[in-house]
């Protein structure tokens, strides 16, 4: 079941009467705060958009550099094994037959093991550069799903006047850097409307909640599921409600001046509506507005709106 992160800390307090309306929160187990508990609160989101993780770009990048570095430093060294070849007929034939090149290698030992390192480091290096552009693909954490994760990785306690992270030492500012973190599953992005719906609306599909271990309930778990359900049939009501309406208005106009200004203005509603409320390509708002115009004009030269006429 797909389920997306709604942060509850600005909108329930502990005392609050709402707190009696939320689900039940499930007692049967208690993770000792830090560790044990921010990997409890990962694992209970069916959607996985809360395996929220840092990318350390600044460290992935000083990692790359440095074994750019080295094979600069291996080929420059290589490079210089080379002239010596060329200096002779019989070191240049070396470096055409790879079996001449291993029997010098018996007296040059350090020519083999340059090879070595240098397959070895280029692995590294290769391998590393196709992890970082993998992981270039992964989009961040949603502004509203980092939120309500960091509700619950600043917890609140007995005794503390603001919150404190779960996790201490160099990992309490993880997540502080909201541009060096990745989500490892994240959900598509969303149209308008369906922005709009839970933005607003989002506690009508709430499923459960998670409390940051102080008993107050800070994160809800919204359903997906039935979020796309409900767009999906308002979506139908609200295209059903621009053509019926339209033809209803233009099959009561009898004036031709004023068909053909309801037409323009149901036609500029229409493709506002597409424009605004989903994420179409202008080359689809701009081929279903001209369907929709072109069902109106079929059905005011008609016969039903000519017989009005």
């Amino acid at each position: 079941m797909s389920m997306s992160l709604q942060d509850l800390s600005s909108t329930h307090e502990p005392n609050s009467d709402t707190r009696t309306h939320l689900p039940k929160i499930s007692k049967s187990r208690v993770d000792a705060p830090g560790l044990p508990s921010l990997a409890s609160f990962m694992a209970s989101d069916p959607d996985g958009t809360a395996s929220i993780f840092k990318r350390f770009n600044r460290l992935a990048a000083r990692n790359l550099l440095a074994l750019q570095s080295e094979l600069a430093e291996l080929q420059s060294r290589l490079d210089r094994y080379d002239e010596e070849d060329k200096l002779t007929a019989e070191t240049m034939q070396s470096l055409r037959n790879w079996q001449d090149y291993k029997a010098r290698a018996a007296d040059q030992p350090e020519r083999m093991e340059l090879m070595s390192e240098i397959k070895s480091v280029m692995k590294e290096y290769r391998e590393a550069l196709l992890c970082e552009h993998r992981l270039a693909c992964i989009q961040p954490p949603e502004r509203k799903t980092l939120k309500a994760f960091r509700s619950t990785f600043y917890t609140d306690g007995p005794g503390f006047r603001e919150p404190f992270p779960l996790l201490g030492g160099s990992s309490a500012s993880l997540y502080d850097d909201s541009n060096d973190l990745v989500a490892l599953q994240s959900v598509s992005s969303p149209d308008r409307l369906t922005t709009f719906v839970q933005n607003q609306f989002g506690f009508l599909f709430q499923e459960n909640v998670h409390d940051n271990g102080s008993g107050v309930p800070t994160v809800a778990y919204a359903s997906a599921r039935k979020l796309a359900t409900f767009i999906t049939y308002l979506s139908t009501f609200l295209a059903t409600l621009l053509l019926f309406g339209a033809i209803l208005i233009l099959y009561k106009a009898k004036s031709d001046s004023v068909k053909l200004g309801l037409i323009a203005l149901f036609t500029l509603l229409f493709a506002a509506s597409i424009g605004l409320l989903t994420n179409g390509k202008r080359s689809e708002v701009f081929a279903s507005t001209a369907a929709y115009a072109a069902v109106l004009v079929v059905f005011v030269s008609g016969d039903l709106g000519s017989s009005k006429g």
